[in-house]
């Protein structure tokens, strides 16, 4: 789950994380109040889940309330990367001196949270990453240990930091790691963290993706989603806790188990097929949940295939068969079906199947190169 910039830099500022005064607003006319009280120059920000908000105009500069009106006007006509902007951050200007990156996300090869920080702040990080690497320093940090204050030190070191604001960035970078942890993120990041002609460090910029695996543990983020970030079938599919991620491929896939998905997705497209999603509908699924799987997959216009892999441990696979044949009574779909039954009474679910003119395979493979097949609309 992705977090705007206000509402991250909101989080941050609750663990002490220096952030420019300002407010969101959803009209013109609440950006124009926001810039009186805060003295007539701002930046007035497009809040929508996407990068290059900047080149697309969707950040700009005001020097005065009536300015910060029309500008405010313009940018929340506007769509960027096809999300509309609903609503605007009025942040109070800074009087930039210098730029620094600083991030904490997972580092899954390490199997450790990892620190990045970065002299040539307020760009792409990717960017950097791939033409200077030299210029990232990474610090990887023991979840058992948490941050210590030589690691903020040897960071502040690497970026070469002046010896002056070294007691804030370590503060700064505490504060970050507290909002990493405590709030379950997978990545909390500050994009530019300036230090202004004043001399202060503020966090201009913020981003936060929360672990939806930890949602639960935090009720108050649930009322922070923004829905037009996120597909429709997505929305549909976290109703009836499916997880699922729509792709850009035809054959719609219906799996019981993670990995067995992954695995089902990769074995399509080693027969030159191509997934149209990643669906895992989990042990014990019933039948309401099996037709709700299959009216989110054929919701996708480009599905002309669907291939049904379901391993029957606990489950017994008769009793998945039959709640595929009630799922189907009342989805109807129009696009061929392989499905795939293996484990506890496979046989038998296979020949419910049979019997209902469905199109079985005993083996992945086999399923695989059926599903390819009638995608392309070649099976007899």
């Amino acid at each position: 789950m992705k977090l705007h910039e206000y509402q991250s830099k909101q989080i941050f500022s609750r663990y002490g994380i220096p952030i420019p005064k300002g407010r969101v607003a959803s009209t013109a006319l609440e950006a124009k109040q926001i810039a009186e009280e805060l003295g007539g120059k701002v930046v007035i920000k497009s809040q929508v889940l996407v990068g290059g908000r900047g080149k697309a105009g969707g950040i700009r500069l005001a020097k005065s309330p009536t300015e910060a009106e029309e500008v405010a006007t313009q940018i929340l006509s506007m769509e960027i990367k096809d999300l509309p902007v609903r609503k605007v951050l009025v942040d109070e200007a800074a009087n930039i001196s210098s730029e620094i990156y600083l991030g904490i996300t997972n580092d899954r090869a390490a199997r450790k949270p990892v620190i990045m920080a970065s002299s040539a702040g307020g760009v792409d990080i990717e960017e950097v990453a791939q033409v200077s690497p030299e210029k990232i320093i990474k610090v990887h940090i023991d979840p058992l240990l948490g941050l210590r204050d030589y690691q903020a030190r040897d960071v502040a070191a690497g970026i070469d930091l002046p010896r002056e604001h070294w007691k804030t960035f370590i503060a700064i970078t505490h504060g970050l790691w507290k909002v990493y942890t405590e709030c379950d993120a997978t990545l909390a990041e500050i994009n530019p963290l300036v230090i202004t002609a004043e001399g202060q460090l503020i966090a201009l910029d913020g981003k936060m993706i929360i672990d939806d695996n930890a949602l639960f543990r935090h009720p108050e983020f649930s009322e922070m989603r923004d829905l037009d970030a996120e597909a429709p079938s997505e929305i549909e599919a976290r109703k009836y806790e499916l997880s699922f991620i729509k792709l850009d491929g035809d054959i719609g896939c219906m799996v019981n188990g993670a990995g067995l998905a992954m695995t089902t997705m990769d074995i399509i497209k080693l027969f030159g097929g191509n997934p149209a999603n990643f669906l895992d509908i989990g042990g014990g699924a019933n039948a309401d949940k099996v037709a709700a799987a299959f009216r989110i997959i054929l919701s996708d216009p480009n599905v002309k295939a669907v291939l049904l892999n379901v391993f029957g441990g606990i489950t017994r696979c008769d009793e998945v068969a039959h709640g595929i044949l009630t799922a189907m009574q009342e989805v109807k779909p129009k696009v061929p079906i392989v499905a795939r039954l293996v484990g506890t009474n496979a046989e038998e679910g296979r020949d419910i199947l049979t019997n209902a003119e469905m199109i079985t395979a005993e083996t992945l493979v086999d399923a695989a190169q059926k599903a390819v097949v009638a995608a392309k609309g070649d099976l007899r």
